[in-house]
């Protein structure tokens, strides 16, 4: 079967410019090409560049000019710039499908083989072509070298622990194929982390032994106060840590701020790919400003007009003060859906150190009655004003995979029940304060350990805590830093956490179900069988667990499926088997997510989904179409 994906659709989705010469030039850079030091626009764009039609995706046509003001709580976050900026090989549209973004078109052989084809004339941010060899290098001389990267290429290149072959017949071709599907590959490239497989091949090579003097590179390593080359390519060359100002790119606006703390500068990059049909070459903000602020001060500053586009750090309890606040700060405070399958979910991790503990974990009639012993109903009302969706986590309506009674299941608030399944695994001995106690004596105290920066996942807990006290469960809250959350898991010295539910809970036929599988240690549930699969059992443990390993399987044979269909029928049985098995308890979803915007920023959806996985945030709602009116 040959499929030729995109091709029409991108003819046919977007418009058209007349001529080069439409092309208008940007005031921002108007004294640099005055002066010589950078070309006109129309030496600046790719000979087919990407041409948005804003009429028919209902936008206006924007301006270029202002800056946009922002707010992060962590100095790393200015790695939010390419979440938002979303400039990917391929991106989700507004209907959720796969379209052409950075590659002009792709040819998909039965997902066996892809042939990406670049846009002639297309420029990194230096002004120097994006070419074919920019993944020559990063396949050849970063990802298949051991000093550079010791584990190999990036997982998602592997089926069934094979690469494929790589080959780059021209400078605007390349070509990825193996003996069987890789559907993962398009979807993993569109992703808010997507793994970048080129790089600036022009700046990096200086960096790297295999091209580079010996002794510039020795003076290089010596200015660095680095050791070894590796160590100096790897700290430079990280495309999504966005911390390299010298570091070319693709996206919309490049780091101007060198060793920032507290405030970092984004201008627009010249050599942008995408145009408006009236010939205004994207991104229409000149300046993106992110200010580094506490976290307890996010909902403060917007709501005092320091803001002009915020959703990070923003949280549902912070609506009223920020609905307060509009009228003398001259903002909207939209409400978005949101995308992930719970809002809040607890995770049983069934890797746990502790034997006793482990086996009473993985016994289903825990998770499921001590699900059915919170009352949802009530953490919705206080937290959400009875907005949000009560129920397990499962997909979201939106998803052709939903059903209601996956929704409901071992969700419905009924301590009788909860109480009946604890008794009817023997937990029936108690202790003076009518706690339960394990077979070993030990009392039911289950430590849940928060990464301590929502303060609805707190409130939330405490209401937990009467719930599940009720059924002789007694939950001992224990926040944490995130770093430090997330290591004790991976290590199995975590007996319960706290966290968002699946990134993704809008799935398609199309969406790789790895994340419902036993494949990775991010899952809490199970950190260590997602170690195993990660490392390829050189470290973790292997699944032990029917139902887990049922999901592996069906995993495998999603990725060995061709039929759409085939695909949808996987889907439901994994989602059905992890509403059925509570491998993370849910409290409620949709929630809404408050969106600050400057009301003399256009384009900003008032209605849309906040979601990492599809979407990047904001970067699915292309903020490189956002301006100002004035």
């Amino acid at each position: 079967m040959f499929k030729k994906y995109f091709f029409a659709a991108v003819m046919t989705a977007f418009a058209t410019i007349a001529s080069a010469a439409d092309l208008q030039e940007s005031a921002f850079w108007r004294a640099e090409v005055d002066a010589g030091d950078l070309p006109r626009v129309s030496e600046r764009m790719p000979s087919t560049p990407l041409v948005i039609d804003l009429e028919r995706r209902n936008r206006e046509f924007g301006r270029q000019g202002g800056t946009l003001r922002t707010m992060v709580t962590r100095v790393k976050d200015v790695r939010q710039m390419v979440v938002y900026g979303y400039a990917r090989l391929v991106g989700y549209n507004a209907r959720y499908e796969l379209v052409p973004d950075i590659l002009e078109s792709i040819v998909n052989v039965d997902d066996r083989k892809f042939t990406l084809n670049l846009r002639f004339g297309h420029r990194w941010s230096d002004g120097h072509p994006f070419t074919s060899e920019d993944f020559r290098y990063w396949w050849e001389d970063v990802a298949n070298n051991e000093l550079l990267s010791p584990s190999g290429p990036v997982d998602f290149l592997r089926v069934d622990g094979k690469l494929p072959t790589v080959s780059f017949p021209d400078e605007t071709t390349v070509i990825y194929e193996w003996k069987k599907p890789n559907p993962q590959f398009l979807q993993s490239m569109a992703e808010a982390r997507p793994p970048f497989i080129y790089r600036p091949a022009h700046f990096l090579k200086k960096l790297h032994a295999k091209y580079a003097e010996e002794e510039e590179l020795i003076e290089m390593l010596y200015e660095a106060r680095v050791r070894s080359w590796p160590a100096l390519h790897n700290r430079s060359d990280n495309m999504y840590k966005f911390d390299n100002p010298d570091l070319p790119t693709l996206q919309p606006w490049m780091l101007a701020t060198k060793d920032g703390k507290s405030r970092f500068l984004f201008v627009r990059n010249p050599f942008y790919h995408r145009v408006d049909t009236n010939g205004v070459q994207l991104p229409y903000v000149d300046v993106v400003e992110m200010q580094v602020v506490a976290p307890g001060l996010v909902a403060a500053k917007a709501n005092a007009g320091q803001v002009d586009l915020q959703a990070r750090g923003l949280d549902f309890k912070d609506t009223a003060i920020l609905k307060k606040g509009e009228a003398n700060s001259d903002y909207t405070t939209h409400l978005w859906g949101n995308g992930t399958a719970s809002q809040i979910a607890i995770y049983f991790n069934l890797n746990y150190n502790d034997d006793g503990w482990r086996n009473t974990m993985r016994d289903v009639r825990l998770r499921r009655a001590l699900s059915l012993a919170i009352n949802r109903k009530i953490i919705n009302k206080s937290l959400y004003f009875g907005l949000a969706k009560e129920g397990g986590m499962t997909v979201l309506p939106i998803s052709p995979f939903y059903r209601e009674e996956n929704r409901r299941m071992w969700a419905d608030y009924d301590p009788q029940q909860a109480n009946d399944l604890l008794d009817d695994m023997g937990l029936i001995e108690r202790d003076k304060d009518g706690f339960r106690l394990l077979s070993d004596g030990r009392p039911m105290w289950i430590v849940i350990e928060t990464a301590g920066e929502r303060q609805e996942v707190e409130n939330a807990l405490q209401i937990i805590v009467d719930n599940w006290k009720d059924v002789g469960v007694k939950l001992i809250m224990r926040p944490l830093e995130r770093d430090i959350l997330r290591n004790r898991i991976y290590s199995g010295d975590t007996m319960a956490a706290t966290w968002f539910g699946w990134d993704n809970g809008i799935p398609q036929s199309f969406t790789s179900p790895s994340y419902l599988a036993p494949w990775d240690q991010a899952f809490f549930a199970w950190p260590k069988w997602g170690q195993f699969h990660q490392t390829s059992g050189q470290a973790g443990e292997a699944p032990d667990l029917p139902a887990a390993i049922r999901l592996s399987k069906l995993a495998e044979a999603w990725n060995d499926a061709y039929a759409a269909a085939d695909r949808g029928i996987i889907w439901q049985e994994m989602v059905d088997i992890h509403a059925d098995q509570v491998f993370a308890i849910g409290i409620l979803n949709e929630a809404p997510q408050p969106v600050v915007a400057s009301n003399r920023l256009k384009n900003v959806p008032s209605e849309a989904i906040w979601a990492w996985s599809p979407g990047a945030h904001f970067g699915m709602h292309r903020p490189d179409e956002f301006f100002f009116a004035d």
